[in-house]
């Protein structure tokens, strides 16, 4: 669960920085990794296996 929380700060500082520079693909990147972080989050939490992997840690 540690990546899929690190790829969701990334993704908000990313997010925040395209944002207040005006640049639209950190903006674009940022969203996309937030999107991530939440889908592997959620399938980690539920007990699904990810990647072909069991745990993620």
């Amino acid at each position: 669960m540690g990546h899929s929380i690190a790829m969701i700060v990334l993704g908000l500082v990313l997010l925040i920085l395209g944002f207040v520079l005006g640049i639209p693909l950190l903006w674009t990147l940022g969203v996309i990794l937030l999107l991530i972080g939440v889908v592997l989050m959620v399938l980690g939490t539920a007990g699904r296996a990810v990647g072909g992997r069991s745990h993620y840690w």
